[in-house]
């Protein structure tokens, strides 16, 4: 009993940090997608439907189409790229120093970082520029705005947040089975994909969720440098929220991002339980 009662006030301070941060600003969020739009922006307590007509608008549904088709191929490319890097540290003698290296990124603004590889990749940056000097280009390559650019900067900017939660299970995984696998006939190949793998599923998991959930969000990437080809749903709730001043509007949008990641949350923690249970047996 005493345990039981000790196990609840553990817990206590986190229930109350979600419930006041997160539960609570939800709620709100979602209770504005209810009311009616204020005649001068801000909404008027007075309940209405109207903001979920945009379920029937076509240009929204192919932003919303637009915005997971390029949220999972960021996440399909962040781990990918993630996978091998995590494995190459955690063999690596030089633990540390690479760890601090995929760490260094965040020592510089987010903004900063956008804003340089519009240096690299603009009409007058460094690639056009060192392609055209050297004869290989007539004329220069539109490198931005499109989702292509969209979703090469979101994958630099996500490879830390996938990497990091890789390496920690990687760095767990027992390596001789790897040559146990080897030694039994097993190829390089299969070694990697029926050991290794799946002993770091919950890893990719926590990889997959750590890009995907932030991509389906994305404001500021898709807003600089994806031009109107790749306009993504955070630029629609921003442009609700300051532009047309239809808060209830940009609150149903946000409902509908609430409910995809809620979805994908709840299929990967699935597999994860799986996983767990797998292990158990």
């Amino acid at each position: 009993m005493k345990y039981s009662k000790k196990k609840y006030f553990y817990a206590l301070p986190i229930t109350l940090w979600l419930t006041l941060f997160f539960m609570i600003p939800m709620l709100i969020v979602l209770s504005y997608a209810f009311l009616k739009k204020g005649t001068y922006g801000g909404v008027e307590f007075s309940l209405s439907m109207a903001a979920f007509s945009i379920f029937r608008d076509k240009v929204f549904l192919t932003i919303l189409w637009k915005t997971i088709y390029i949220s999972v191929w960021i996440t399909l490319f962040t781990v990918f790229f993630s996978i091998p890097v995590a494995y190459y540290i955690a063999r690596s003698r030089y633990k540390q120093e690479l760890l601090f290296l995929v760490i260094i990124p965040f020592w510089t603004n987010f903004l900063v970082r956008i804003y340089s590889w519009i240096s690299l990749l603009g009409s007058n940056g460094f690639f056009n520029s060192f392609l055209i000097k050297f004869h290989i280009l007539e004329q220069p390559i539109k490198f931005l705005y499109n989702p292509a650019a969209v979703i090469l900067i979101s994958v630099y900017t996500s490879l830390p947040f996938a990497i990091l939660p890789l390496y920690a299970v990687v760095e767990k995984f027992d390596f001789s089975l790897l040559e146990a696998a080897r030694d039994l006939g097993a190829t390089n190949g299969q070694a990697f994909f029926k050991v290794f793998l799946p002993n770091i599923k919950s890893g990719i998991i926590a990889a997959t969720l750590f890009t995907l959930i932030p991509s389906l969000g994305s404001y500021a990437v898709p807003k600089l440098v994806g031009g109107t080809n790749a306009t993504m749903l955070g630029n629609i709730i921003a442009q609700h929220l300051t532009i047309t001043r239809n808060w209830p509007l940009a609150s149903t949008i946000s409902a509908s991002l609430i409910i995809i990641t809620s979805v994908a949350v709840w299929i990967f923690s699935k597999l994860d339980r799986k996983e767990v249970r797998e292990e158990d047996e």
